[in-house]
């Protein structure tokens, strides 16, 4: 599988490409795929351009002339694995071990060896969901009561925490967005290697990845982007020699940069060379040769930056530490004085005083750091959670963030910190008054990523409405919204749908009447709304959804927690005033306890019993789901239990992961947005549901999302309503940095509402417009387009008003009913289901 196609690049090529490195310019990908010939002088000249940028990062970091390793056991918790990687030798077949797993007992037996040597890392290894192949592994699982491998990974290693206060690492292989989110709370970091990009070693036959599932480059690419996702200190790197050609391996660090760019989570990137081992498919292939693991160490070096962390395992490079450090390495990676290295048990890890000597000579100082480094140690939150800092602060030194060499592990109760209630909690009445106090988050540079990169992702339609063939379009889709308004989902008719999404003047004119003509056929003309209040418990957040200007972190001048009783307060003042509903969201807060949301659902149900309690968006429903450890279905099974009774359908936005990833960083996918409404749907917790529009999107997206929402009805029939939510651009940090717009036009807005009555007609009765961002002028217009339903007096809104809404945060039922009598309609007062109040 080696290509031996390419060109060699000519010294000239080599020259020019060593001189802008020189010089600190970027470097294309030709390039940098010529500097990984460099050899001799040039080879020479290379290593000097990358040991001066790694110096450079390491003066930066506080830490110059350091190199770091870390002091772990290697965990190899199982080796059996569903891929064929064709040069592994860590996969086996059952019955060449004793058992499919190792024991809970030896895993900690391991972990206090290295605790009693002074290791503080516990490197759990292990092939990729073993179960999904052998039927042994599933047993194995099935006789101890684990679902899955990831399941067993997760308690071994909170065992690991409690027991012996080693730090877990965790290399598990693919993980989704939801896994990943399951097993951060338990492991300061993990890792994956990307190893390569090259598609074809992977999909051909004779590959060395052929037949492995999980090897597929663009899986693995996501798991990278999950990862930084959901903020997890990340290891990743590539395997060079494997058959790839240079313009594939230059690819690879391009991804690897894009990625950390974009998220800051790659902790550290690994450059490992391809050794061939017996009784492999790959036997026969010769080794990476040294010079060429140097020179693409330095490439790396040159294209990942000063900051960059870059590692090369210092038992695979045949003594060679002065030509690696030379290459810009500031790391050698995890080194054991208890266990060997189980994926390469023929090369066995330098002793550390060896270690320590080689890097004296080449002019460093061996420093040792933890699993997580020290950038991340010392950020604290959001990449720590709160349940892990007391394993972690106990070994590190807080000046660094390295480890405190002479500290030993200790094992620690795996809990959550005591939550600490109070900040601006009167910011749901002061926020109208004196408003918020900076108009963006201190951290605004760097919890978002780099915005050049976001940019980069944002997606343009193909077509503009209303040019070429749009006219026919538009008359044909007047027509059939008038004959089969639902009919317009159909793909079949996708260009009289986004015909009509695009329309204007009299067009639109039109299309508004057609929506209101569908209204008062399908509801009547009543116009409903509820009488309700928002209770945001808190707005500490540090998932870094990049529309979101309502979340704060812990030391924000903004930032608050409600206490039990004051939620409870709140509920009990409004039902005082005549509400029958409370919302009830917050922010993805990392001290919040599994406990809390059970806990505020029956700290209103034990003060106000007849209160209908409709809370928890579904991103806050995964990510508790994940924390406690517990399938969603259980996790919502206990909450109606507690007393829960719907839940919004908010944290959708645009049910399109191309736009996700934009507009909210770290947010949940859209299959996972869907699979925890749908599972809510079936345990009889109904739901709004809703649509964030006017940023990032196009109307080809509006139009996936409505068809989303409309495959889901028709699974559950648990959708209460539809509400559109114009973006409200003022203070959210996408707006900022220059790249959303300034929300829809008033023509998109009329055109959405209209669109969602007619799209939706016969799966959703109800379509809502929301006055706090359209205010009372465009909620009558709506009204007269499509919509019935005004939502609720609120009493309080935050989030929107943080954004920059100047609608206000409450209304009376008095000031609603005036809306819908300005719009020429009766009014009706109804519950939170769409119920009659006979009020």
């Amino acid at each position: 599988m080696v290509d031996r196609s390419e060109p060699v690049p000519t010294e000239a090529s080599v020259r020019r490409a060593l001189g802008r490195a020189a010089t600190g310019r970027a470097l294309d990908a030709d390039e940098a795929a010529a500097l990984l010939t460099a050899r001799g002088p040039a080879l020479d000249e290379l290593l000097r351009v990358a040991g001066d940028i790694r110096d450079a990062g390491l003066r930066e970091a506080g830490r110059p002339g350091v190199v770091t390793f870390s002091k772990k056991v290697f965990v190899p918790l199982t080796r059996l694995c569903r891929d064929r990687c064709h040069y592994c030798t860590f996969a086996t077949v059952p019955h060449r071990l004793p058992a499919a797993y190792l024991e809970r007992d030896e895993v900690l037996a391991i972990a206090r060896e290295g605790a009693a040597q002074g290791c503080k890392e516990a490197l759990f290894t292990l092939g990729d969901r073993p179960e999904e192949r052998w039927p042994a592994a599933r047993r194995w699982l099935d006789e101890r009561g684990y679902d899955s491998t990831l399941d067993y990974l997760r308690a071994c290693a909170v065992a690991v925490l409690e027991e012996t206060g080693l730090l877990p690492h965790l290399n598990p292989g693919v993980l989704s967005w939801s896994e990943l989110q399951r097993l951060k709370p338990v492991a300061p970091s993990m890792g994956m290697m990307l190893e390569t990009t090259a598609t074809r070693l992977w999909s051909e036959p004779g590959g060395p990845h052929f037949g492995s599932p999980d090897k597929e480059p663009a899986v693995r690419l996501r798991v990278l982007d999950d990862a930084g996702r959901v903020g997890v200190p990340f290891t990743t790197g590539i395997l060079i020699g494997i058959g790839e050609n240079r313009a594939e391996r230059v690819d690879a660090l391009f991804a690897i940069r894009r990625a950390m760019r974009e998220y800051g989570h790659l902790q550290e990137v690994i450059v490992q060379n391809f050794r061939a081992k017996p009784d492999t498919a790959m036997r026969g292939m010769p080794d990476a040769e040294l010079h060429d693991l140097a020179a693409t160490v330095a490439v790396a070096r040159v294209l990942l930056g000063p900051r960059a962390r870059i590692q090369a395992p210092p038992n695979l490079i045949a003594g060679e530490y002065d030509l690696l450090l030379r290459a810009g390495i500031d790391d050698w990676g995890g080194v054991s004085p208890v266990t060997p290295d189980h994926v390469n048990p023929e090369r066995p890890w330098p002793q550390l005083d060896e270690l320590a000597r080689r890097t004296a000579g080449a002019g460093f100082t061996l420093r040792e750091r933890l699993t997580v480094y020290p950038e991340y140690v010392r950020a604290g939150a959001p990449w720590l959670d709160p349940r892990l800092l007391p394993h972690v602060t106990a070994l590190a030194d807080p000046a660094t963030g390295l480890a405190v060499e002479a500290a030993r592990p200790v094992g620690r109760p795996w809990q959550e910190p005591e939550e600490v209630f109070g900040g601006r909690t009167d910011l749901h009445v002061t926020i109208d008054v004196t408003g918020r106090t900076e108009d963006r988050r201190g951290d605004f540079d760097s919890v978002y990523g780099d915005w050049s990169e976001v940019a980069n992702k944002v997606t343009r339609p193909v077509g503009v409405p209303g040019s070429g063939g749009a006219d026919a379009d538009l008359r044909a889709g007047l027509r059939l919204a008038a004959d089969d308004p639902a009919a317009l989902l159909a793909p079949a008719h996708e260009a009289k749908a986004l015909a009509l999404f695009g329309a204007d003047g009299a067009a639109l004119d039109a299309l508004c009447r057609i929506a209101d003509d569908v209204r008062r056929d399908a509801v009547g003309d009543d116009v409903t709304y509820v009488v309700n209040r928002n209770i945001n418990f808190t707005n500490v957040c540090y998932v870094g959804c990049r529309f979101c200007a309502f979340a704060q972190r812990e030391s924000d001048a903004d930032a608050f927690r409600l206490s039990l009783e004051q939620v409870a307060d709140r509920a009990e003042e409004a039902w005082a005033a005549g509400a029958t509903e409370v919302c009830l969201q917050g922010g993805i807060d990392p001290k919040m306890p599994v406990t809390g949301y059970a806990d505020i659902v029956r700290a209103i149900k034990a003060r106000v019993p007849g209160m209908h309690v409709h809370a928890f968006s579904p991103m806050e429903i995964v990510t508790a789901a994940a924390k406690a450890g517990v399938p969603v279905r259980e996790w919502l099974g206990m909450l109606r239990e507690a007393g829960l009774d719907t839940i919004p359908g908010t944290a959708a936005e645009i049910l399109d992961d191309d736009v996700r990833w934009v507009l909210t960083k770290g947010k949940l996918p859209a299959a996972a947005w869907v699979d925890v409404v749908s599972t809510a749907h079936e345990l009889g917790i109904r739901s709004s549901s809703t649509m964030m529009y006017g940023h990032v999107d196009h109307p080809g997206q509006w139009l996936a999302h409505f068809r989303v929402l409309a495959g889901v009805q028709d699974r559950t029939g648990g959708f209460t309503e539809f509400v559109a939510l114009p973006f409200v651009h003022t203070n959210a940090p996408i707006y900022l940095a220059g790249i959303a717009r300034p929300g829809p036009t008033w023509r998109e807005n009329r055109a959405v509402h209209a669109m969602a009555r007619l799209l939706l007609h016969g799966r959703i009765d109800n379509i809502q417009c929301s006055w706090v961002k359209l205010g009372d002028a465009g909620t009558v217009e709506m009204l007269r387009g499509g919509c019935n339903d005004l939502g609720g007096t609120l009493m309080e809104e935050t989030i929107s008003r943080m954004a920059g809404s100047g609608n206000g945060s409450a209304r009376t039922e008095e000031q609603l009913r005036a809306i819908a009598s300005t719009a020429g309609r009766p009014f009706r007062k109804r519950t939170t289901a769409y119920g009659h109040t006979g009020a």
